[in-house]
């Protein structure tokens, strides 16, 4: 075990983290220089298009120093906000970190925010200072900057490229000496934390675990605490570029467990795995994460509806951040409602779907949870538009605020402070991290941040700016329900609930965005935004008519009128029997207003 070494590395979103890990994979030889690609361990073509990394990935090396053979466990995790939870599942399985901050960026919110997570599990912080080999690099001011973060000393940062493969031998002797090794008991009973699951559609579900005590042989009779199913370990291994099967692992080591598992939601993250015969105490896991954003999720064929269950199970295993539940709508028919930790979480999971599963969805407008309190001192928590309470019937609404963390350069503090007070923020704290660098601490309603407020950020500062949040609590809000109704009928999936003062705005953006979207149809339509009983905007789709009149030529003008009055007769009937398709384009657009 003193020879076992596992840690992870952390960065905020574009740092290198990444490449940096190609090095190390190169470095101890554990991948060929064949098979190493750029970003070798982001499995998924999204995060190859993209260029982040969705998914952290485990891997073993082994490597030679001063003649001793050495383990090291790599983790490597996201950047992005939305991803925070596979970082912090990530720390918990590793007793030491690479903090890789950008030479040429400086330290950004999001490495703040992972830095904590990473101080809570009292991990071992080892500072990288990378893309040394750029011109634009500022060796000394950032260095400042990790010394002021930290308290670490200048020696110990280790300046690297990624790149170039600078500095790659210095991080592995910092791994070998400052990172302690695992403690644990391998004679003690079997305590086995999963730190994440995949599924395999011929070997069933495989569990990645982090073994704290006791040893696991292959054939093992084991039990899952949380759910209390037991299984046999069919194969057990260790995670290099494929799995290595092995045929024992003790305490300290990173694995994997294929006992034939086909059902998902037997698996589930954070869960301890122990010996039937000599059971151990649970350890203490995860929090179970909380969604920051709801949306429906709705099959564009309804015959998919338990194809996409299956789907979303599946996703889930991979992807433990999502929480899924059924729910049903009067214009999209059965689908599931999801909460997401953010848009680009629920971007990704939407491609996911489609890609790795082959099904096509509808994804309503997304919004966060909030909690209404009606006359009858009822207290409801909503988390769908179409749950909402009687206006009549409420007291008042409360929603859900975050403290949002944005460090800027100076030069763009006035940008950015009206932009969060244009999302109706309320500025907290705002203190100089460097004579030109600010941290701004604002208390922002989360759903004005769900939207654009990220794109946003970026263009006001010039791509500048770097932002994390955290929730804080609910409070009290002006909020109403904007219902958006065709030819009188209301189109729930499209319901969305806002503050009072940009209902109006927004009401008639979405009018005149359905305008040009909904195909014409042989009679009138209207669109309208309400609120309540009130209209508040509407747009019509003009009816397409047939020139009934052509066949008249001269004649009484009672012969053309007669004609025009049958086919209005006509249109009006067509008008109560007829029925509104709302396109796929309709709802995407909704989802793109600014």
């Amino acid at each position: 075990m003193k020879n076992i070494r596992n840690f992870c590395i952390i960065a905020h979103i574009d740092h290198g983290k990444s490449t940096l890990a190609d090095r190390l994979l190169q470095t101890t030889g554990t991948v060929s220089d064949r098979d190493l690609q750029e970003q070798t361990l982001d499995d998924m073509d999204i995060e190859r298009e993209r260029g982040i990394t969705i998914k952290s990935h485990a891997i073993q090396m082994r490597h030679e120093h001063e003649g001793e053979h050495y383990i090291l466990n790599l983790i490597d995790t996201p950047g992005h906000v939305d991803f925070s939870y596979e970082v912090s599942r990530s720390i918990a399985a590793c007793e030491g970190a690479l903090l890789i901050v950008d030479a040429t960026q400086g330290i950004q919110a999001q490495t703040i925010s992972n830095l904590y997570l990473a101080l809570e599990h009292d991990l071992e912080i080892i500072p990288v200072l990378n893309k040394m080999d750029l011109a634009s690099a500022m060796p000394e001011e950032v260095s400042d900057q990790i010394v002021d973060l930290i308290g670490c000393e200048y020696e110990d940062i280790i300046p690297a490229s990624g790149k170039s493969g600078l500095g790659v031998d210095q991080i592995l002797q910092a791994i070998l000496e400052r990172v302690p090794a695992p403690e644990g008991d391998p004679d003690g009973p079997l305590q086995a934390m999963i730190f994440d699951s995949v599924f395999n559609s011929y070997r069933g579900i495989l569990a990645y675990v982090r073994i704290f005590n006791g040893t696991l042989n292959k054939g093992d009779l084991v039990k899952f605490i949380n759910t209390g199913k037991e299984y046999d370990a069919d194969e057990i291994g260790v995670l290099k570029l494929d799995l290595e099967p092995h045929s024992q692992l003790s305490a300290g080591d990173v694995g994997y467990i294929i006992s034939g598992i086909k059902q998902a939601r037997e698996v589930k993250v954070g869960d301890t795995v122990t010996h039937k015969n000599n059971p151990g105490a649970a350890i203490k896991g995860f929090e179970d994460v909380k969604p920051m954003v709801f949306a429906g999720i709705y099959p564009v064929d309804t015959d998919e509806y338990e194809d996409l269950r299956d789907a979303i199970e599946k996703l889930q295993l991979n992807d433990a951040s999502l929480t899924f539940e059924p729910e049903t709508s009067a214009a999209l028919g059965f689908g599931f409602r999801c909460g997401f930790l953010g848009m680009l979480h629920m971007e990704i999971v939407q491609e996911r779907l489609e890609r790795e599963f082959d099904i096509s969805v509808i994804t309503t407008v997304p919004n966060v949870s909030y909690i209404a309190h009606t006359k009858s001192e009822e207290v409801l928590k909503v988390t769908n538009p179409s749950e909402f309470p009687d206006p009549a019937k409420l007291d008042f609404v409360e929603e859900p605020f975050i403290s949002a963390q944005i460090i800027t350069k100076s030069d763009y503090i006035g940008q950015v402070m009206n932009l969060c007070i244009e999302k109706r923020g309320i500025l907290q704290n705002q203190n100089y991290l460097t004579t030109d660098r600010v941290e701004i601490i604002f208390h922002i309603p989360l759903a004005e941040i769900v939207f654009d407020f990220y794109d946003r950020l970026k263009t006001v500062s010039r791509g500048y700016a770097s932002f994390d949040y955290h929730p804080i609590d609910y409070q009290r809000s002006n909020l109403v329900k904007l219902d958006i109704m065709l030819n009188g009928d209301q189109v729930d999936a499209l319901s969305a609930l806002i503050h009072r003062d940009n209902a109006y705005y927004l009401g008639k953006k979405i009018c005149s965005k359905l305008r040009e979207l909904i195909p014409r149809q042989q009679f009138e339509i209207a669109i309208q935004a309400a609120i309540g009983a009130k209209i508040i905007a509407r747009e019509t789709v003009k009816a397409m008519r047939k020139d009934v009149t052509a066949k008249c030529y001269g004649g009484d003008i009672t012969r053309k009128r007669k004609l025009l009055e049958k086919q209005k007769k006509g249109k009006k009937r067509m008008r109560q029997v007829g029925n509104v398709e709302v396109p796929q384009a309709a709802f995407m657009a909704v989802l793109k207003l600014d």
